[in-house]
């Protein structure tokens, strides 16, 4: 857990938060004297697809890629990677921009109706830039985590800390950054330390915003998440 923040960083980081709420198989030569075989390929190659495990982001504007194509997403970054890997794994990016843990909480029964194997939480900045209570962000998270589980007992949580600004008060800082800590703790459940480290503070991997990363940022975001999730394949 990064308890440090550099006075740049800490800038970067505020109006980062600030701007979340805003910021809304290949082809195969056929066999004509064998049909049959052709179609079991295809039977096949739907099988192979379907035995692959799910790994979901779930998350705000950071997580959807605000203001990139969608190819330029750290949860896309880390699709490439698996794929160079030739791992047994899907991606799927759910991130919406804007999102409150309220709102995470209330979709996340449509989004589970898929089986995820491994699920990465990203929420909780726009709770704290909304003004909501710190309790009221700790019982969603709490219940989002406990709904994944009871959809996929067998599924694997990563849970991203995500930071409030000294501006906020030591006390609020404290108690905030204790519910990611606190909840991760959670059996199955990962703690994911500040994905944004090494991006917030440096404009040159932001967007134009001075908020989001840019394509670049994505990339060392990517190798951030990708440090946790390496474990947990």
């Amino acid at each position: 857990m990064h308890n440090v923040i550099t006075t740049n960083k800490v800038t970067l980081l505020i109006a980062l938060i600030l701007g979340l709420s805003v910021y809304g198989c290949k082809d195969e030569k056929s066999a004509p004297k064998a049909p049959q075989k052709e179609v079991k390929s295809e039977v096949a190659a739907e099988k192979v697809v379907d035995n692959r495990k799910v790994i979901l982001f779930y998350g705000n504007s950071l997580t959807a890629g605000y203001g990139l194509d969608e190819n330029e997403s750290f949860p896309s970054r880390i699709e490439d990677k698996i794929d160079s890997l030739d791992l047994p794994y899907t991606v799927v990016n759910a991130g919406l921009s804007g999102e409150t843990t309220s709102g995470g909480l209330k979709r996340i029964d449509w989004v589970m109706k898929q089986k995820v194997d491994i699920f990465f939480l990203e929420l909780g900045a726009n709770d704290m830039l909304r003004g909501l209570p710190i309790e009221e962000t700790r019982k969603n998270l709490a219940e989002i985590i406990s709904i994944v589980q009871s959809k996929n007992p067998d599924v694997k949580i990563g849970l991203c800390e995500m930071m409030a600004p000294p501006n906020m008060g030591d006390d609020y800082v404290n108690e905030f950054t204790k519910i990611y800590k606190d909840l991760a703790a959670t059996p199955g459940v990962e703690f994911i330390p500040f994905f944004l480290e090494g991006v917030a503070g440096h404009e040159d991997l932001l967007l134009k915003d001075g908020k989001h990363p840019n394509a670049n940022g994505q990339k060392i975001v990517a190798e951030n998440i990708w440090k946790s999730l390496e474990r947990m394949l």
